[in-house]
């Protein structure tokens, strides 16, 4: 019996460079994506944050689980380079994670450098 359409969460199991942003997404693995994106060791995920005022702890939990699998966190905050918010910065060190804010277009072609060095690279990254 056919099934009806299944929404599931949008995910890419493993890394990628991000070929291409903007228009409101990206493009990674011959795929496209419209959002934002957190781009961790387990794999690329869709990301519910699309401004810099909902980078909230619990917004990065997914890479706080991870810790231990990333060195460096790429913050793509939009358009703009927004410092982030205190706790969300006390948090990552607290977990040993060194987070580099920028706008996005330099937070994709850093992390494309970072993922082809074989680097412990994760992003979080705010769609334009």
């Amino acid at each position: 019996m056919a099934r009806g359409i299944e929404i599931r969460e949008a995910h890419f199991p493993g890394t990628a460079p991000i070929d291409t942003y903007g228009n409101g997404g990206f493009r990674f693995a011959d795929m496209s994506h419209r959002g934002s994106l957190l781009c961790v060791p387990s794999g690329i995920h869709g990301w519910d944050v699309t401004t810099p005022e909902e980078m909230t702890v619990s917004a990065f939990e997914r890479v706080l689980d991870q810790a231990d699998e990333i060195e460096v966190l790429l913050v793509g905050t939009g358009l703009d380079m927004v410092i982030l918010p205190k706790p969300l910065r006390e948090a990552l060190r607290a977990k040993k994670i060194v987070a580099d804010p920028m706008n996005t277009g330099a937070a994709v072609r850093t992390y494309n450098i970072l993922l082809g060095e074989s680097r412990a690279v994760a992003a979080a990254l705010i769609a334009v």
